[in-house]
């Protein structure tokens, strides 16, 4: 998806949609544990927009409650946290480093996330130094926010 206010610009247009293909060479995360499913868009060095569909058969939801199942928090912070982890590896393709979680901070949770629902995460970079980004992460679904944090990350 290109944005009409960025389409004529080579150095400020975003990026078109990556399915799961592009995603399994971007992070080592595999099945149970990948929280990515597409790409929505991004920008290298600035954001990314990309989507986890929750489904019945997320193993995590077996036991997550039996007859009730809710997406547990601190999945949907890693899912963010892949999300800019990919954007690390957008932002520096010629190196093949593995972008590492190192702090979390103002983390808030506004509702439940349940098997049907498409779980959109946006991830802003707000700083880079070296090795370092610091990020401002929310996830929605369907526009309503349901999760927000800060956080930062290493390429190592």
């Amino acid at each position: 998806m290109v944005n009409s206010d960025s389409a004529n610009s080579s150095a400020n247009s975003s990026t078109p949609a990556a399915g799961l293909g592009s995603i399994q060479d971007w992070l080592p995360h595999r099945y149970p544990f990948l929280l990515v499913d597409r790409v929505l868009d991004y920008r290298a060095g600035e954001f990314i927009r990309a989507l986890k569909m929750v489904s019945s058969l997320d193993p995590y939801l077996q036991g997550h409650f039996p007859g009730n199942p809710v997406m547990p928090g601190v999945l949907i912070v890693e899912a963010m946290a892949q999300a800019s982890g990919i954007l690390g590896r957008l932002t520096f393709p010629e190196r093949k480093n593995t972008c590492l979680l190192t702090e979390i901070g103002e983390t808030r949770f506004r509702r439940q996330v349940v098997p049907g629902d498409a779980l959109e995460l946006h991830i802003l970079v707000d700083k880079q130094r070296k090795d370092f980004f610091w990020f401002n992460g929310t996830a929605k679904v369907a526009g309503e926010l349901v999760a927000s944090c800060v956080f930062t990350a290493k390429l190592s």
